[in-house]
């Protein structure tokens, strides 16, 4: 059932509504009673509210996380309502007075709006028949009293407000247009100086003003309110709010309400979390009834590092600082390493498993916490499981350098490999992730080291062939041109590439007169990608020179 801040209560609502019908009224009234002794700032079991509704005490009871006092009133009041919609019950069961939300409104001389707000503040509705056979929202005599003892304050401010007349509405709307023109104010600011200087509610300018600029939009206090903002603009306001903007700057730069920036916010992040890619390894134990429980439970204990078979190993003293510094990571154990790779598929399978439920139209932030929580908790674990097996890597990576090869270049390329190997790694299997991850890195370094050994062949030579490709214009000889006419033709090829074809091919072979040539490692940081997506870039510009100059050479072989 939708709108239940706790699961096992939205699961017993469906359990009580399904129940014998002369049972339901005495549930609602029961959970009435026990949402006047729950104090909100405490936790309560699950138990204790199945016996309080039901007066039944399972012998033995799923254990779940104690739940708040505030969560349970609020799933309480729901509970109510669901028990109503299951049966018709008239308002005449009730020996006392019952009202709906006019007749509450006229015997307080408040508006339906403010019967909203006592009702989101704690006041107890039911859904009943009256005498016109209209089933709709009613309030007991019974439940007006209690809600009056506990929030007298918010009773005698609103009694004091009579229905706002012609005059003063005209005098609010005309003290907020001067506040706008001059001060540039949002609504939510407007409103809440008015209420200051009139002693009204907050709520109850805001409504003064949303109501008319609904009915006069041509003279609108804020005419772009309901104006709908476009996805670059929501995208502005959510990139803002990652960055420290206030609500409030931003409810006054769009001209929107705090609220409605919030629903914007609330949207974007869904829409992230919908576009994300979530790559699992899944395994028939995740969908299991108590899969959680058993699945996240304590870890297995760690190896113990003083004896000879988990003592750790000292790290060769031909490494930098930084390397040797991996080597005092301990190792896991087999039965951790099945632990957390459990886990940590597991818990991502449960991010995408509540991602499907979102929906854009009716975005629930507790929901979208629940769901960065698991992703947050999953990279955790992976980045656990990478810093282990570091040292892997690295002791791969040594027989791989030669030459010039750098080790800290190759030790990069083999953390990409684990990474993904992490990725992609089945526990259920039974395999170490050693065996699987050494198998991925070897094999990206088989496949990696030749290719950039190859480039680093053609960077000695790089300046030669790029002058052989201007060769291959009609306008160079290269026996009778200076080194500003043979500048000016490579200008020309160059000019034929894209402005980042450009910048790697220029940046590599230091083709500018003020830079020397730069490594990939160099260009993918000034570039802000990866060094194979520089290497990648660069083939396919030298491909499209070749491509470009090649019918110019054959005339000039003729």
């Amino acid at each position: 059932m939708n709108g239940y801040q706790n699961d096992a209560l939205a699961e017993l609502a469906r359990q009580l509504s399904a129940g014998l019908l002369r049972l339901r009224k005495g549930y609602i009234d029961t959970a009435e009673a026990l949402a006047k002794i729950i104090d909100p700032d405490s936790e309560y079991p699950l138990e204790f509210v199945v016996y309080r509704l039901t007066g039944y005490r399972p012998a033995r009871y799923k254990p779940i996380r104690p739940m708040t006092g505030r969560s349970i009133r609020h799933d309480l009041r729901r509970l109510i309502l669901d028990l109503c919609d299951s049966l018709d019950l008239p308002a005449g069961a009730y020996g006392e007075a019952v009202y709906d939300t006019e007749g509450v409104a006229r015997r307080f001389r408040i508006s339906t709006k403010t019967v909203q707000r006592w009702r989101a503040r704690g006041l107890v509705a039911r859904r009943l028949v009256f005498d016109d056979g209209r089933k709709r929202i009613a309030f007991l005599e019974s439940s007006l009293r209690d809600f009056a003892s506990r929030r007298r304050r918010d009773l005698l401010r609103s009694a004091r407000f009579s229905q706002m007349s012609d005059a003063e509405r005209q005098e609010i709307i005309r003290r907020a247009k001067r506040m706008v023109d001059r001060t540039g104010c949002c609504l939510h600011e407007a409103s809440r100086r008015l209420a200051a200087r009139t002693g009204r509610a907050v709520e109850t300018i805001r409504y003064t003003i949303r109501r008319h600029d609904r009915e006069r939009p041509a003279e609108a206090v804020f005419p772009n309110m309901d104006a709908p903002l476009d996805d670059a603009a929501k995208e502005v306001i959510y990139r803002c709010f990652l960055h420290g903007v206030a609500v409030t700057s931003l409810a006054q730069r769009y001209a929107r309400t705090r609220g409605s920036v919030y629903r914007i916010i609330h949207e974007m992040r869904a829409r992230h979390l919908l576009g994300r890619k979530i790559e699992y390894v899944h395994n028939p134990q995740f969908d299991l009834p108590g899969a959680e429980e058993s699945i996240c439970a304590a870890e297995p204990p760690a190896r113990d590092t003083k004896a000879p078979g988990g003592a750790r190993r000292h790290a060769p003293s031909d490494l930098p600082a930084y390397l040797r510094a991996l080597y005092e990571v301990p190792l896991l154990t087999r039965e951790q390493e099945r632990y957390l790779f459990r886990q940590y598929n597991y818990l991502k399978y449960r991010a995408d498993q509540l991602r499907r439920d979102v929906d854009l139209n009716r975005v629930r932030s507790a929901v979208l916490r629940r769901i960065e929580r698991l992703l947050v908790q999953a990279d955790v674990i992976k980045s656990r499981i990478i810093r282990a097996n570091l040292r892997l890597v690295v002791s791969i990576a040594k027989k791989h350098v030669h030459g010039p090869q750098e080790l800290f270049e190759l030790v990069s390329d083999g953390n990409v490999s684990l990474m993904r190997a992490v990725e992609k790694f089945d526990y259920s299997r039974g395999f170490k992730f050693s065996t699987y991850a050494s198998w991925a890195i070897m094999k990206n370094f088989a496949r990696s080291v030749p290719k950039e050994r190859y480039l680093l062949d053609r960077f000695r030579t790089g300046t030669e062939e790029i002058m052989d490709l201007a060769a291959g214009l009609r306008t160079y000889d290269p026996r009778a041109t200076s080194l500003a006419e043979l500048r000016e033709v490579l200008d020309v090829v160059l000019a034929q590439l894209s402005s980042r074809e450009r910048s790697i091919i220029v940046g590599h072979y230091g083709l500018m007169e003020t830079r020397q040539p730069q490594t990939l490692e160099q260009m993918s940081q000034r570039l802000g990608i990866s060094k194979e997506r520089v290497r990648q870039i660069e083939r396919k510009a030298m491909k499209k020179l070749h491509t470009l100059l090649e019918p110019v050479h054959a005339d000039l072989m003729r």
